[in-house]
């Protein structure tokens, strides 16, 4: 019985070749690999064409699915090519690492023991494992097997470093399957794991009692696995569920590449650049692969690695500029390749109809960012806008809404990112609690949304989304509980934040085929309670208050058009009635004049006299600063258009006194702050087109001299010169 141990990196192309090529010559019977157990029932797949990594074996606990972990593999996996080489020979594979079932169960994600191999690396000045891997053991000069040096620096490495509990708990799970199999009558076993767990399987084992007292009285939870498709994005990510593997792209390259490695590399590169319109031509490659090989030379290793052909890339192609190696590194040394399962691999039903109905609708799980329009008139574009509805419902973000390229104010069209997440199958998994299939699940999320009695903003936000996503079946019990939860709300803010999308929602009738009817009833009667609860709401507010209902009141005033004239008038009879009661805060007040100014319910007479009132010499600067801000948010072409106020406004600021200059500046900056550039220039030359007297501190060439004086040591220093020279 011959039991040989291969202490992989994992994820490492090198530590894959070599695997393969020992695999090739040992032929095993039966092939041990670090993972779960729980994937002994689906491993069989692999030998599927269809299941084309990246891909990751999902395993997850079945009642409590945020208890979920991935164990990645890419095409330069050691563990990938040690199943393919496995299913290939058509001997047993087995996967000999701690069940999840314990993992769950005692906490934590089940995790590695970090890269010994890179540890390996850093000691001896290499910043690249990989490069580290082919230059000391792929291209050494002697004759002694690779693993066996690999087994000797892990001995070396653990020799002064306790082991952890976990690990401890692991390794005793990996000596218990592999005197199992021994018993089982296999006679020649290939194990397959992390270099640093080696040692700790390497004859003679310690009793197995031992090992049994390490393991006995684990907790267990039941759990579940199957096979997802996984990205080289995800596998460049060191948090959540990556891999920390940084140059995944590279990687691949590397294991697939036989022969010019480094030239076949730069010239990927000149094709990404090309592809952006960047000139790189032939002889750009040429002096780029020249560089790399060079800079190898030098540095005394063997061949170029991923450090010498980003520095050839940076020079040559991109010719210094960051931003381009920035895009070498995004499309080509990560990269989002993105693996695939079988149509036929288990699913859980959720999954299933997700699966089904994208395929139907032709929406493709890709990774890279991409942008749909979607037209609402057209079956297709409806269907699809619902299926993205339903699923940021249920938690699984692939479509976020964006900003369209095309300029469009209707209701008919919509613009969507999309981007497949491989965390979102663990979602789907978690959604698949409410239901088993995406519209089921949906409803199910909506009624439970609305049943616990959640804020009035709350359930009209739930209203919404079930109107975008067409969910019939859950809008009778959210409307039930928007009439009940509006009818006992008493706080007038809470109405008002709740309005614009009960408003909104009211437009969807038109474009979905859906009845709004009874929704439209709802948003009549608050608003109706908005009017009326409006003026008790702004008495005796203090500034922090007013500015809040200021933008409560935008929010309503901006969507009350969408539930008809009607209703605008109600509206704006309210706001003119507000605006007559006497010690409003001025910000309050002058919002008030802007938006009835605005939709001609004040005359311009009236405005302008309110304005000069709010900033006559005897308010406060603060109110009147106030008042300002109230007026002009947003409202930046007043001031370009209307010479009367621009001037009263200009004769305000330059009678404010000094010392309460500083208190209203930062209201100024707010308000002035937030409009365009050609805005603010635009208005600084109608202002100083009004003309007018010259304070007497101002010499005639338009240079306050006593200003000036104050800043001459300063440049006089910056200058170096004396400050009377």
């Amino acid at each position: 019985m011959t039991t040989r141990l291969f202490g992989i990196r994992h994820h490492g192309p090198g530590s894959a070749r070599a695997l393969s090529a020992e695999l090739v010559a040992f032929q095993p019977d039966v092939v041990l690999i670090e993972g779960p157990p729980e994937a002994d029932a689906v491993v069989r797949m692999a030998a599927d064409p269809g299941l084309e990594p990246p891909v990751a074996l999902l395993a997850y606990a079945v009642d409590d699915v945020a208890r979920a972990a991935f164990w990645p593999f890419a095409v330069f996996s050691p563990e990938w090519q040690a199943i393919r080489h496995a299913v290939a020979a058509g001997v047993p594979v087995r996967f000999c690492d701690l069940p999840a079932a314990h993992q769950f169960a005692l906490g934590g994600r089940p995790g590695g023991s970090g890269d010994p191999l890179a540890r390996l690396a850093a000691v001896a000045g290499y910043d690249d494992p990989e490069r580290w891997w082919d230059d000391m053991i792929e291209h050494r000069r002697g004759g002694e097997p690779a693993f066996d040096v690999i087994a000797d620096a892990m001995a070396a490495l653990r020799a002064d470093e306790p082991t952890e509990e976990h690990d401890a708990r692991r390794e005793a799970y990996m000596r218990t399957v592999l005197r199992r199999t021994r018993k089982d009558g296999f006679e020649r076993i290939a194990v397959v794991c992390g270099a640093w767990h080696v040692p700790a399987l390497t004859d003679p084992l310690p009793p197995a009692s031992r090992d049994q007292a390490v393991l006995r009285g684990l907790p267990k939870r039941k759990t579940a696995c199957a096979w997802v498709p996984w990205t080289h994005g995800r596998l460049a990510a060191s948090s959540g569920y990556g891999a920390g593997v940084t140059s995944p792209g590279w990687y691949h390259h590397l294991f697939t590449t036989d022969q010019d490695v480094t030239a076949r590399w730069l010239t990927a590169v000149a094709g990404v650049l090309r592809a952006e319109d960047l000139p790189v031509s032939t002889a750009h490659v040429i002096e780029a692969v020249r560089l790399a090989d060079t800079l190898a030379a030098l540095r005394d290793r063997v061949s170029a690695g991923l450090a010498e052909v980003t520095e050839a890339t940076l020079s040559v192609l991109c010719g210094g500029n960051e931003v381009q190696l920035d895009l070498v590194t995004r499309r080509l040394v990560v990269g989002e390749r993105m693996g695939s399962v079988p149509d036929d691999a288990p699913l859980t039903p959720l999954a299933a109809d997700l699966a089904a109905t994208a395929r139907r609708l032709r929406l493709k799980r890709d990774p890279l960012p991409r942008e749909l329009d979607l037209d609402l008139r057209n079956p297709g574009g409806l269907e699809r806008s619902r299926l993205l509805h339903r699923l940021r419902v249920i938690g699984i973000p692939w479509g976020r809404p964006a900003a369209s390229a095309r300029r469009s104010t209707g209701t008919f069209r919509e613009t969507w990112e999309l981007a497949w997440q491989p965390e979102f199958e663990v979602d789907l998994v978690a959604a698949g609690v409410h239901g088993t299939t995406v519209a089921g699940a949906a409803a199910a999320r909506i009624r439970a949304a609305v049943a616990d009695a959640p804020a009035l903003a709350d359930v009209t936000a739930a209203v919404e989304r079930c109107l975008l996503a067409d969910l019939p079946d859950a809008l009778p019990d959210a409307l039930a509980a928007l009439d009940a939860r509006a009818a006992g709300d008493a706080d007038v803010a809470h109405l008002m934040a709740a309005f614009p999308a009960l408003a909104r929602a009211t437009r969807y009738g038109d474009v979905r085929g859906t009845d709004t009817g009874a929704l439209r009833t709802v948003a009549e009667r608050v608003l109706a309670r908005i009017c009326a609860g409006l003026p008790p709401a702004a008495h005796g507010i203090d500034d922090d208050e007013a500015t809040r209902l200021s933008g409560l009141v935008d929010g309503v005033h901006g969507v009350t058009g969408l539930l008809g004239d009607a209703a605008t008038d109600r509206w704006l009879g309210a706001l003119g009635r507000l605006a007559e009661r006497p010690a409003l805060p001025p910000l309050l007040a002058g919002r008030l004049a802007r938006l009835l100014a605005d939709t001609d319910r004040m005359a311009a007479d009236e405005v302008e006299r309110r304005l000069a009132r709010a900033l006559t010499a005897g308010t406060p600067a603060a109110h009147a600063g106030a008042y300002v801000e109230g007026f002009f948010a947003g409202g930046a072409l007043l001031l370009v258009h209307d010479d009367r106020l621009l001037r009263i406004v200009d004769r305000w600021l330059a009678e404010v006194a000094a010392e309460q200059f500083d208190e209203v500046l930062p209201l100024l900056r707010r308000t002035f702050g937030a409009f365009a550039d050609p805005e603010r220039r635009a208005i600084g030359e109608r202002a100083a087109a009004l003309g007018g007297a010259v304070p007497a501190a101002r010499a005639a060439d338009g240079i306050d001299e006593q200003r000036a004086e104050l800043v001459v040591p300063v440049f006089a220093r910056l200058l170096g010169v004396g400050a009377h020279e």
